[in-house]
């Protein structure tokens, strides 16, 4: 069974004995007798079954008995040292760094018994090959190196994106992790089979430092997949950035840790095209990109159709929504609603936006005379009721 590890003793060859065999001599023909010292049994070591590969997700466990383990080294594939603890009374030693498929991992133990005698051993621990298991990655959303430099926005979700589906939903929750200083209360929620995200009640605090782990290798995910791999990732939360578009008087209100520090004309989405309503995160920002109408369905030669490149993109939903420049909007903006969906700004007030705004920070949008946006639109989390968020959705 994949998962299962199996332990056998190795027991140090020999015995130890104290004290010597004498022969005491009394009187005249008085017969001696023999004492001898019982023998001190050498210490057993317990390692797990060398002769079958385990799951990665099992742990590497090396146990003693009649004495203590006095040292564990183990060593990857390739070399480097593969962390482990021993325990305070040095009966067990296990590996703390996460195991990976295919491997093989060289370990030496000693231990000791009463006497001072030490038993040796050395032996491999194989883990089972992917040739013939099918596997999936736990990617995190955003990638850590891409806002390493800048933070992240004060709505920007903890996202495990897995490259496949997960059906054991449930169990998986379990092996995801994470830490928030300061504390702040929050949960997963499974937004699709294969992204689970992470939020609270309200936006992160400015300065929150944040931690996720997914310790899923060899996991069962359901219907035969395994997880691939262990992930982790750290994020600050940089300053509060919160723009609030109202279509009703097509203005964009900027604030920053709740004090407003702008307020600029734009244009939403016109009637045939209204924008989403609710809390929307950026996900991306570009400094150009070609939009083309026809990639959600308005294509050269019908009604609306339009292909251009647009400066200081900084993306809102999957759903086409940008706040960007818009030249050609300006004697709209302030007045009316006429853009595809998208915020659309001056070239100054877009500069100006495109400067302070970015991954993780929030823009809400209300009076657009549209729907909500979904919850599987990017970021859409938002729009989930607390109460109905903390229900994690797993078992769906």
């Amino acid at each position: 069974m994949i998962g299962a590890a199996v332990a056998i003793v190795v027991i140090a060859v020999g015995a130890v004995f104290l004290g010597r065999s004498a022969t005491d001599h009394g009187g005249s023909g008085g017969s001696g007798s023999e004492k001898t010292t019982p023998a001190i049994p050498a210490a057993a070591i317990s390692v797990p079954d060398t002769a079958n590969p385990i799951n990665p997700s099992v742990p590497i466990t090396v146990s003693a008995s009649g004495g203590r383990l006095t040292s564990v080294t183990a060593t990857t594939p390739d070399g480097k040292p593969l962390a482990g603890t021993l325990s305070p009374d040095g009966l067990t030693w296990t590996n703390t760094d996460s195991l990976a498929f295919s491997s093989a991992y060289a370990i030496t133990a000693d231990a000791v018994n009463s006497a001072g005698a030490h038993t040796k051993q050395n032996f491999t621990v194989n883990t089972i090959s992917t040739d013939n298991v099918s596997t999936a990655y736990a990617n995190v959303v955003p990638a850590p190196d891409v806002v390493a430099d800048t933070g992240i926005g004060v709505g920007q979700p903890m996202v495990f994106q897995f490259t496949k589906p997960v059906t054991n939903k449930a169990e998986v929750q379990k092996h995801l992790h994470i830490s928030v200083t300061p504390a702040q209360p929050g949960a997963w929620y499974w937004v699709d089979d294969k992204d689970v995200h992470y939020r609270g009640p309200n936006y992160w605090l400015p300065g929150t430092k944040i931690h996720i782990e997914a310790d899923v290798v060899g996991l069962d995910l359901g219907n035969g997949v395994l997880g691939a791999e262990n992930n982790s990732a750290d994020y600050t939360v940089h300053d509060s950035w919160v723009a609030k578009a109202d279509g009703s008087t097509d203005q964009l209100t900027i604030f920053q840790n709740g004090k407003q520090v702008n307020q600029m004309p734009m244009s939403l989405g016109s009637p045939g095209f209204p924008s989403h309503e609710g809390p929307h995160v950026i996900s991306d920002k570009q400094p150009s990109i070609v939009m083309d109408s026809c990639t959600y369905g308005t294509c050269a030669g019908q009604p609306g159709y339009y292909k251009e490149t647009v400066a200081l993109d900084e993306r809102i939903s999957n759903d086409g929504e940008f706040v960007h420049s818009a030249p050609w909007s300006v004697g709209q903006q302030g007045s009316s609603n006429v853009s595809h969906g998208c915020v659309n700004l001056s070239p100054d007030n877009a500069q100006w936006f495109y400067d302070r705004f970015g991954i993780g920070d929030v823009v809400e949008i209300t009076h657009s005379g549209g729907a909500t946006l979904p919850v599987w639109d990017t970021y859409g989390d938002w729009e989930v009721p607390w109460q109905t968020w903390q229900a994690g959705n797993a078992n769906s």
